[in-house]
């Protein structure tokens, strides 16, 4: 049986973790009868957690938003993770750095010695190496995450690899992560059809509109992204065959090689794609040997360029 400290910090645990409790739930997680988890409850309220409660028969527990945020509990790896998340989120997402930077040190402040330790380990020895402008707004982020989940249309300005701006009208699905990129994931109502935006090629006011019925994606979100992000957007695509196993070649290639698939035990199929026919052939040389699954049109100025590379790798 938990003392009645215990319990209560493990009731804090419970309403944060999840967003509706039943009654009968949290009294079977704390071993206790509903009596006293009631009284458990007021004594949080007193405390200022702005528990709310429901009654009836399915009634339940819930904690609501209050004028002041309560205190978090956080166990040793959710404060590893915190510390963890918030480095890579400050060297990657403009805008929060000094936000990120000023939570890290609160949270060393309030933390347990022995807890505090290993939290602040990360940020006490890293050096953040940024290579450029961070890639994706916060702001920008947080605006189109809240469209997605409001299901609220888009309107936003767009540069291509071009350059060339124009006015975009969409209805967003989801926001896809890779690595220091962010994109957008949405149907665009001008082309009729999915698209991936590059968060940082957008451009505000980001301007919400009215409300649309989600469309079903043509896929899995996450492979498609995948596969828009290195193989489709680029006016030179190419298809050839590899040796060797998906589990090989998977920690030979680059991620931004392309897409991987499995064709059988001792092959697979790699699909890439480039802007330029000189920046395709630099990026054949990573892959090995190698044999053409389609001839394209471009064959003949493909192999010029790789020709010409060669003599530059050798002199």
């Amino acid at each position: 049986m938990l003392t009645a400290s215990s319990r209560l910090l493990r009731l804090i645990a419970l309403l944060q973790s999840r967003r509706y409790w039943s009654g009968r739930e949290l009294s079977e997680r704390l071993e206790i009868d509903p009596r006293t988890l009631r009284r458990d409850v007021e004594r949080l309220r007193e405390l200022g957690y702005p528990v709310q409660a429901s009654a009836g028969v399915g009634g339940g527990y819930q904690m609501g938003g209050g004028a002041e945020l309560p205190p978090m509990l956080l166990d040793d790896d959710e404060a590893v993770a915190v510390a963890v998340s918030l480095r890579a989120a400050a060297a990657s997402v403009g805008g929060i750095e000094e936000t990120a930077m000023r939570l890290l040190a609160k949270m060393d402040q309030l933390l347990p010695a022995r807890l505090r330790r290993r939290a602040s380990a990360l940020h006490a020895v890293t050096i953040s190496l940024r290579s450029g402008e961070p890639m994706a707004d916060a702001d920008l982020l947080t605006r189109s995450a809240a469209a997605c989940r409001d299901q609220q249309c888009l309107r936003f300005g767009y540069r291509d690899r071009g350059g060339r701006v124009t006015q975009r009208r969409v209805e967003p699905m989801r926001l896809a992560n890779a690595g220091r990129r962010w994109y957008l994931v949405a149907w665009d109502l001008q082309r009729g059809d999915w698209r991936t935006f590059r968060s940082d090629r957008m451009s505000g006011p980001l301007q919400a509109g009215p409300r649309f019925t989600p469309r079903t994606p043509p896929m899995d979100l996450a492979e498609y992204v995948k596969q828009a992000i290195s193989f489709s957007p680029f006016e030179y695509q190419l298809r050839i065959r590899l040796r060797g196993s998906m589990q090989e070649l998977s920690k030979k290639l680059p991620p931004w090689a392309g897409m991987l698939e499995h064709e059988g035990p001792a092959s697979c199929i790699l699909s890439t794609g480039a802007d330029s026919v000189e920046a395709m052939a630099a990026q054949l040389m990573f892959a090995g040997d190698f044999e053409l699954v389609e001839r394209p049109a471009w064959l003949p100025q493909l192999q010029e360029a790789i020709a010409v590379l060669g003599k530059r790798v050798t002199v």
